[in-house]
């Protein structure tokens, strides 16, 4: 069955019905839904019974760029800044000295066990030398699994963040099997312009998006979404023009936009959450579409060779050198060790051998394929249990409490307080956004004259406005009236 114009949405989305419904059930039974993603798409494409013909890497990459793009920014805004600094430079070690020891050690492996030449060993090095942010992102903010200590953040900014370095060692790479006699000293000002550049033009995207969400005034709450989506692109492709990383970049812009008070936040966040499923669920249809079985099949003995040596060996040593200079227990690093999630994103940069159009392309996509598939197969699988075996997980009764629905509040609140605003107040005129209201209290409602407003970031406050306010304890309601510029009232 080839896929038609007419088809394409039907095929589309029995495929997605299939998924969603088989994902909510696999969870039952501790299987990692994104194999169960890749494991429909197969079953639909030309060597399954679904006979689906789809043999175009090129729109497969496109995807997969599309994909990760929502990914990496959904990941990024749900990011805590708070929890992040403290391990920033584990997670920046980790994404850069972890990847780069991982690619070599696996590079010269590959090197030794096979045909393959010295470049071709560590470009296959360089495409699965990075844990996949869908798949670390889904298993860890599931409810069955909390960790100790910074674990969690910890491996959620190497997930995140470490697809830049690998993208940019699969370039240098890719271009040293396709140009041999280039030497390899004549790629590093090449890493260091997309690191920074990427670096820079993130955290720029990052401010004008946050200004243009809450100064332009959009009459209908849904666009604001739309213009962060916008913005995304914006982020990506203006920083791939300049040289810079887009990937990197996205994920900056988002860390900071999701660490910054901007309008309609709730909407953006749970917009982008369902996005982010969405495009997991399309680019593991899309991959296992573009997978042909009976092609993986007489690579799985050198394939299984290489996902055990990544697992057991390539992976621990990266990680124990990467976190060398930092004092963190034994055990987090074991199980960081383990966490080496490999999913899509070594298989849409296992695309770029294929269209540039390399001898071993094949051959590297089926590896890299199987290798990602035995990863969350095996590891996956054995996250929470490696976790009790290490200790290293928290017991049910101290696990935290996970946000369940934004739409309500994120934390109880307990104290309501009925603010009114003088004719003097120096926060007239002001947008709520601009406050820097405490995030342990919420603005419920404001009465003006004989209306009712439900407010919103945007909303600007005026003279005799009567604020019902709702916070968590006393100490925070202070810091309502500090950030209100009005004097405390005398406690009773």
């Amino acid at each position: 069955m080839y896929l038609t114009t007419e088809n394409i949405l039907l095929i589309g989305s029995i495929l997605l019905l299939l998924s969603i419904l088989g994902g909510n059930a696999s969870y039952r039974y501790g299987v990692p839904t994104l194999v169960l993603f890749l494991a429909i798409g197969m079953l639909a494409g030309s060597d399954g019974p679904g006979g689906i013909y789809f043999d175009n890497p090129k729109t497969a990459q496109f995807i997969g760029i599309v994909s990760l793009n929502f990914i990496l920014f959904s990941g990024g805004l749900d990011t805590d800044w708070k929890s992040t600094k403290p391990i920033l430079w584990q997670g920046i070690s980790l994404s850069t000295v972890g990847v780069f020891v991982t690619a070599l050690l696996l590079g010269f492996f590959v090197w030794v066990i096979t045909d393959f030449t010295i470049f071709e060993g560590l470009l296959l090095g360089a495409i699965v030398s990075s844990t996949d942010a869908a798949a670390v992102f889904s298993m860890l903010r599931s409810k069955s699994l909390a960790l100790k200590g910074k674990l969690r953040p910890t491996l959620e900014l190497e997930s995140g963040s470490n697809d830049p370095m690998a993208f940019i060692l699969t370039i240098i790479f890719l271009g040293l099997v396709t140009n041999p006699d280039t030497s390899i000293w004549s790629v590093v000002p090449m890493f260091f312009k997309q690191m920074l550049l990427g670096t820079g033009s993130g955290y720029a995207f990052g401010r004008l998006t946050k200004w243009l969400v809450n100064t332009i005034r959009l009459d209908f709450e849904g666009l604001y979404p739309v213009l962060v989506i916008t913005m995304m692109f914006a982020t990506f492709s203006a920083t791939d023009f300049v040289g810079g990383n887009g990937f990197l970049a996205v994920y900056l812009c988002a860390i900071y936009l999701g660490n910054q008070e901007i309008i309609h936040k709730k909407t953006i966040l749970r917009m982008f959450d369902g996005l982010a499923w969405l495009m997991q669920i399309v680019l593991f249809l899309t991959l296992g579409l573009l997978v042909f079985p009976t092609q993986v099949v007489p690579v799985m003995g050198i394939g299984f060779l290489i996902a055990l040596f990544l697992m057991f060996a390539a992976r621990p040593i990266s990680v124990w050198i990467a976190l060398l200079p930092f004092n963190m227990p034994a055990r987090h690093k074991w199980y960081i060790s383990w966490v080496g999630l490999r999913g899509a994103v070594p298989i849409v940069f296992a695309t770029y051998p294929m269209l540039a159009g390399i001898d071993k392309a094949n051959m590297i996509f089926n590896i890299v394929f199987f290798v990602s598939l035995t990863s969350v197969l095996l590891q996956g699988t054995t996250l929470p249990a490696v976790a009790r075996w290490l200790k290293v997980d928290l017991p049910a009764r101290v696990k935290p409490m996970f946000r369940t629905d934004m739409v309500v509040s994120d934390i109880v609140k307990t104290i309501m307080e009925r603010i009114d605003l003088p004719p003097t107040a120096s926060v007239l005129g002001k947008k709520l956004v601009e406050l820097e209201f405490p995030p342990e209290a919420t603005i419920a409602m404001i009465i003006r004259g004989s209306e009712f407003i439900m407010p919103n970031g945007n909303t600007e406050l005026q003279a005799n406005d009567t604020l019902i306010v709702l916070c968590s304890n006393r100490e925070r309601l202070d810091a309502v009236y500090d950030c209100l510029q009005l004097p405390k009232p005398i406690a009773p």
